[in-house]
């Protein structure tokens, strides 16, 4: 049965854009969706119909930069260094994220947990899915740490570092 043992001790971190620079509003009723200036999520109309558009290249840009942040935040909470991980184990949003943030924090991409070119971006699932599959896999075993991180709705990120048991 795959779970951290308890007393094994976590660490984390998280964090959320209090500046609101990658705010996106939107409302119920007449008034339509509207996003912040500069957000990576703008609002387009086609005929009737609003929707949301996600800036790509400015969530890469975000994604890349604040999971090294909190990762090493959760790090520096631990009494922990980079090398103290065995598995980095974040939201599978693509691969392009994963081997980015996994250099800017000079992580070996061997030692970075995927299942994105099997599922794709599973959401919030995708953490607990890799985590299970490498589990059972037999790649992360009792007494590993791993450094995990998320990111999501809203542009919030958070982070926790965990000794596998």
């Amino acid at each position: 049965e795959a779970g951290a043992e308890a007393g094994a001790g976590a660490d984390g971190g998280a964090d959320a854009d209090a500046d609101n620079e990658h705010r996106a509003e939107v409302e119920a009723g007449g008034g339509g969706a509207q996003a912040a200036a500069g957000s990576p999520l703008t609002v387009r109309n086609r005929g009737e119909f609003e929707y949301l558009a996600m800036n790509g290249t400015e969530v890469f840009k975000f994604a890349v930069r604040a999971v090294p942040q909190v990762v090493t935040g959760a790090l520096e909470m631990a009494g922990k260094q980079v090398e103290d991980i065995d598995w980095l184990v974040l939201h599978q949003a693509n691969a392009r994220i994963l081997s980015a943030a996994a250099d800017r924090l000079g992580v070996e991409r061997e030692r970075v947990a995927s299942n994105v070119e099997r599922y794709g971006n599973t959401s919030a699932a995708s953490v607990p899915l890799v985590l299970d599959e490498y589990v059972r896999a037999g790649k992360i075993k009792n007494g590993d740490v791993l450094a995990t991180a998320g990111f999501g709705a809203g542009l919030t990120w958070a982070s926790a570092l965990v000794r596998w048991g």
